[in-house]
């Protein structure tokens, strides 16, 4: 299937309507040569989100209803949509971010195949949470009413698309897939950084939502910065907001959404450092291969991945020093390659100099340099020890890009004395022998309270989409440690539990009806089943 239109307009698409912005003028910039990009766009006026959010408001009550098979199709005639923009799409994300031809066809797989996945989750139906307790109209000394559980979609869901995901993160990406699949319509603020993607994506969610006759208001697409995305966040209509970004961004939004005479759940993934542990015997057995598969980790996507190992901690010793080896001569052979945009890269650079000026910190290695790239990011290590570590907290703060720092810790105490003194993580990482496993036992409760996901023998940058998935972790790594952004279980943010007492069978929704219509998992008097 293909798109008819896709020709960029540089609006935005509220509803059914192409809408203007008229705010401030921005472009699409390609970060390898600096060359803006067209279609010029405008940011959008609260006028805009006064639309976008009634349009959502007036969709819920129909799209929240809509029969799992029509909710799982719509998902997937957007996956569909997407992938027939074919290259039209994928050298948009290119010019607009710089991200290599292959790495955007894999995230764009990743898009549509998350998308495809909600729809299975959608017929699947166990996501619902039908509970039945029925009566028992004789028990002493009373009777037990009939109770019947679901669960319902909170509204319209405000999504806020990241800079380094241009898809998968984005406009498609997990947020608005989830949502849309719990029954919420979307009003999508783009990113600045890729307004051409993110129209050319959101021109494939509105004909899916034209094609299954849903009503206009189920997505919308604004442009706009901080003062737009307030207003969005506090729009009374607007129900649940998910947040790919900086920690500066989200806890902005987690304050508006708080202060609101009605306050909603902010889902935000901020800030993480991704700390990795190697142990003594996977140094001893290992460490000249470790280092380059630690670069290989940092430097992939030029470090701009919300997994990216900042942190690495081990014992000093000689094990330590053929590891800091081994990764100094494999981090002098990367090449520069462009960061997402200038504003990323004039970050990156302040916080490489940041750790530069610092006393207790000393520089391993740079990566390569190229003046001709506008947007390059030069990779860096350096290295501190466990003392220093603990005594300043500004170690641990991210630098978006592909610096790390190696902490030379004193013995297994100052390890364990370390983890319990982490900001909350996304990931957390074990390098491990079968020696070293009363090592790692010790750590492994340390490290399950600051991480959303502990990682062994690997690296923390990939995430699988899949059922056991968690992309989350405790603050500051998101503002809302009991759910994930990624995995079938991302739905469940944007739900509510019901529960229904004594009510007239024909009033019932179907999956709480006698018979179970809709052949879903029920649990029925405690037990689990399709009866």
């Amino acid at each position: 299937m293909t798109v008819q239109d896709v020709t960029l307009s540089g609006q935005q698409l509220i509803g059914a309507q192409d809408v203007p912005g008229t705010g401030e003028e921005f472009h699409g910039v390609d970060p390898r040569s600096g060359e803006r990009l067209e279609p010029a766009y405008r940011f959008g006026a609260p006028a805009d989100v006064e639309r976008a959010a009634a349009l959502a408001w007036d969709a819920f009550g129909t799209y929240r209803e809509t029969d799992q098979e029509t909710r799982a199709a719509f998902l997937e005639t957007v996956a569909d949509r997407i992938d027939g923009l074919g290259t039209t799409l994928t050298d948009r994300v290119t010019a607009e971010t710089g991200i290599p031809e292959a790495r955007v066809k894999g995230e764009l797989a990743r898009t549509t195949n998350q998308l495809r996945l909600f729809a299975r989750v959608v017929r699947e139906g166990s996501w619902l949470g039908a509970r039945i307790d029925p009566a028992i109209p004789d028990r002493t000394p009373l009777p037990r009413p009939d109770l019947r559980q679901r669960k319902i979609p909170l509204g319209p869901v405000a999504v806020f698309a990241a800079s380094n995901f241009p898809l998968a993160f984005s406009v498609a990406g997990g947020d608005t897939a989830s949502a849309l699949a719990a029954g919420a319509p979307v009003v999508v603020k783009a990113h600045p950084s890729h307004p051409g993607t993110s129209e050319l994506v959101g021109r494939a969610i509105r004909a899916a939502v034209a094609e299954h006759g849903l009503p206009e208001g189920t997505f919308s697409l604004l442009h706009g910065g901080r003062e737009l995305g307030i207003a969005l966040v506090t729009d009374p209509r607007i129900r649940a907001v998910g947040f790919t970004g900086s920690r500066q961004g989200g806890l902005a939004l987690v304050a508006a959404a708080a202060a609101r005479p009605v306050p909603i759940p902010v889902y935000a993934e901020m800030s993480s450092v991704n700390p990795v542990f190697l142990l003594p015997g996977a140094l001893r057995e290992k460490a000249k291969d470790l280092g380059p598969a630690y670069v290989a980790s940092l430097t992939t996507g030029v470090g701009q991945l919300c997994t990216s190992p900042g942190l690495v901690f081990a014992i000093d010793g000689d094990g330590l020093d053929a590891f800091v080896e081994s990764a100094g001569a494999a981090l002098q052979e990367t090449a520069v390659a462009p960061m997402l945009n200038p504003g990323i890269q004039q970050a990156y650079d302040a916080g490489v100099r940041r750790l530069e000026a610092l006393d207790e910190v000393a520089e391993v290695a740079r990566g390569g340099e190229d003046q001709t790239i506008a947007c390059g990011g030069r990779a860096a290590l350096f290295v501190t020890d466990g003392t220093a570590f603990l005594a300043n907290p500004a170690l641990q703060e991210e630098v978006f890009g592909a610096a790390s720092i190696v902490v030379r810790v004193r013995d297994q105490a100052q390890l364990v004395e370390i983890a319990e003194s982490l900001e909350g993580q996304l990931t957390a990482t074990v390098h491990a022998t079968p020696d070293d496993h009363g090592e790692a036992a010790e750590l492994l409760p340390k490290l399950e309270l600051i991480a959303g996901r502990v990682v062994f023998n690997g690296w923390p940058t990939g995430v699988e989409v899949g059922h056991a998935v968690v992309h989350g972790g405790p603050f500051p790594a998101t503002s809302a440690p009991a759910t994930t952004s990624v995995g079938t279980r991302a739905i469940e943010r944007f739900l509510r539990p019901v529960s229904y007492q004594d009510t007239p069978a024909d009033l019932l929704p179907a999956e709480l009806r006698d018979g179970n219509p809709l052949g879903i998992w029920r649990r029925v008097d405690g037990e689990l089943g399709r009866d």
